[in-house]
């Protein structure tokens, strides 16, 4: 089992960051799919970036290619979400997501196994 708390979350001009943080516990040492996700009031849930523990490989959602960066600190055990240039669009609840032991990132949230609490990003203009 693994165990997912998020933290870094508040409120930000148009322009500015955040730094969101996952603190892992349980078992952090099998290679699989770690990966944020986001939801909006009334909208869908979506993968906004991954990284895969077994080879360090990354992804990202298009709307937020080359703002966003996601990165993983082994020895703390957290995976980070640097997020700049901030847009009120990407104002949503934000959410750490563990996948199961597969060797690749699925992009269905409904393939996610363990999720944290989340926490909210605001964005105002």
């Amino acid at each position: 089992q693994v165990q997912l708390v998020e933290s870094g979350g508040g409120s930000v001009q148009a322009g500015g960051s955040l730094r969101l943080s996952c603190a892992a516990s349980g078992d952090t040492y099998s290679s699989r799919c770690m990966a944020w996700f986001r939801q909006a009031p009334g909208k869908e849930r979506e993968r906004v970036a991954a990284f895969y523990t077994g080879d360090g490989s990354t992804y990202y959602a298009d709307s937020v290619k080359g703002r966003f960066t996601v990165s993983r600190d082994n020895a703390k055990n957290t995976l980070s979400l640097q997020m700049n240039s901030l847009r009120p669009e990407d104002t949503a609840m934000y959410y750490c997501a563990a996948g199961p032991l597969m060797n690749w990132c699925p992009w269905p949230p409904t393939s996610y196994v363990y999720w944290g609490q989340g926490t909210q990003v605001t964005v105002s203009s």
